[in-house]
């Protein structure tokens, strides 16, 4: 698999190059040269969910890292349930938290975390992450205890729930945490220029485990197939897909899942009031706003990073992105969606309840609709305790983290501040 920098096009490296260097020059997304062509859809929809990923994935990575080591990596990575349930009556949830952190991160981190176990071998790696809320518990769970493998993720203090920043704050060993006074997007600026810091890119051996890194999407186009696989057990029509959207890493896997064949009518792209993309949809100009606290934290993220790759497809497959439905969605919509899908029977945390009001505004006539449920409403107990007015129970994987103590750093959003603390804990 080759893919090229969309900065620099004559960067091309491989998908091993691209798992280990995360970004490329001047912080250009990789993006492969050739999206392959799946020639069997309906067949690979009844296959069950593992060995069909294993086909999807194998597309892409057979050629480079033969089927046999593809078929592996994806049965590590690819072992808890992923149900389509009925929310109201035309809606369905996909419920992507039934992993070990509840959220749908896990299928990208558990993914990156075998391909660079596989891959790295003996050599030392160093990750650093931004994390929105649930990209953190993903991948600190996934790369913890790992061998040569050290995990820093960088999140803005103050503005995820306490329970989301337990999952991953309270692990130690190879899982540094940092706590920075700003919000997400100024996390991820120093993300960036860590990457663009030749002292800290080539003498920390340094990744990153965002969904800019190219093994999380690819692993994410796995339950979009999954999605539509359960949806054509009951309908023969197309679904139109409602995702929940911050970064945008979760959109693009799901354009490159359409592109490699998969039957979806089209895409919704759901924000909070953090509506960069969807005002450019409407106006044609990109005018990124100061990011917003919301009540669905995980899309606070006003310059998404993953942008440039969604364009990228829609160029190569000679796509308009009027294809794409954008909605942004204010916080008294967000409860009064949460309310009503609970009233429907169907229990629901902020980012599910956006998705699913973005595409009941949006589906036409007798259309079905499948929005993305990210993260399991207990993640958000506060938030949907008040809403609901109810008590959540707490599932085992979050309950046994109340107790446990925060070991995260604290910096403010400057770049000298974090490189000092960088070779302080990855030099120890």
């Amino acid at each position: 698999m080759e893919l090229y920098n969309l900065k620099h096009p004559s960067q091309v490296v491989s998908f091993t190059q691209a798992v280990k260097l995360g970004l490329g020059k001047d912080r250009g997304l990789f993006f492969p040269k050739q999206i392959p062509q799946l020639q069997d859809v309906d067949g690979l929809l009844v296959l069950p969910f593992v060995e069909r990923s294993k086909k999807v994935i194998g597309a892409w990575l057979a050629s480079e890292l033969g089927q046999e080591t593809v078929d592996r990596l994806v049965e590590r990575a690819f072992n808890f349930e992923l149900p389509l349930v009925k929310a109201d009556d035309n809606l369905y949830s996909l419920e992507l938290f039934h992993g070990p952190t509840l959220a749908f991160k896990d299928f990208g981190a558990r993914f990156m975390a075998q391909c660079l176990n596989e891959l790295a071998q003996s050599e030392k790696i160093n990750i650093l992450t931004a994390t929105s809320g649930d990209t953190g518990a993903a991948v600190a769970d996934a790369f913890f205890g790992l061998d040569n493998i050290n995990v820093v993720v960088l999140y803005p203090k103050g503005k995820i729930s306490v329970l989301q920043e337990k999952m991953f704050t309270t692990l130690g060993d190879n899982i540094h945490t940092v706590a920075v006074e700003s919000d997400f997007d100024a996390c991820q600026t120093l993300v960036k220029q860590s990457f663009e810091d030749l002292d800290i890119r080539d003498g920390l051996h340094l990744n990153s485990a965002n969904s800019i890194n190219i093994s999380r999407l690819l692993a994410q186009i796995c339950y979009y197939f999954e999605a539509v696989a359960q949806f054509k057990q009951q309908h023969k029509t197309d679904p139109v897909i409602a995702v929940p959207s911050g970064n945008f890493g979760n959109l693009t896997a799901g354009l490159f899942a359409k592109a490699m064949g998969l039957p979806v009518k089209r895409f919704v792209a759901a924000t909070n009031s953090n509506d960069t993309v969807p005002r450019y949809l409407n106006s044609g100009e990109w005018q990124p706003a100061k990011t917003v606290a919301t009540m669905s934290n995980a899309m606070d993220v006003a310059e998404p990073s993953n942008w440039p790759r969604v364009e990228a497809i829609a160029a190569v497959m000679g796509w308009s992105l009027d294809d794409i439905v954008g909605v942004g969605t204010s916080e008294a919509a967000t409860s009064e969606s949460v309310k009503a899908l609970n009233k429907a029977g169907y229990l629901s945390e902020p980012h599910a309840a956006i998705a699913a009001l973005a595409l009941k505004q949006t589906l036409v006539g007798d259309e079905q609709g499948i929005f993305l449920a990210t993260a399991h409403p207990a993640k958000f107990n506060e938030v949907v305790e008040g809403i609901l007015q109810i008590e959540l129970d707490l599932p085992e994987a979050l309950s046994r983290v109340v107790p446990k103590s925060i070991l995260s750093a604290e910096i403010k959003a400057d770049f000298d501040q974090l490189k000092q603390h960088l070779f302080k804990v990855l030099t120890a």
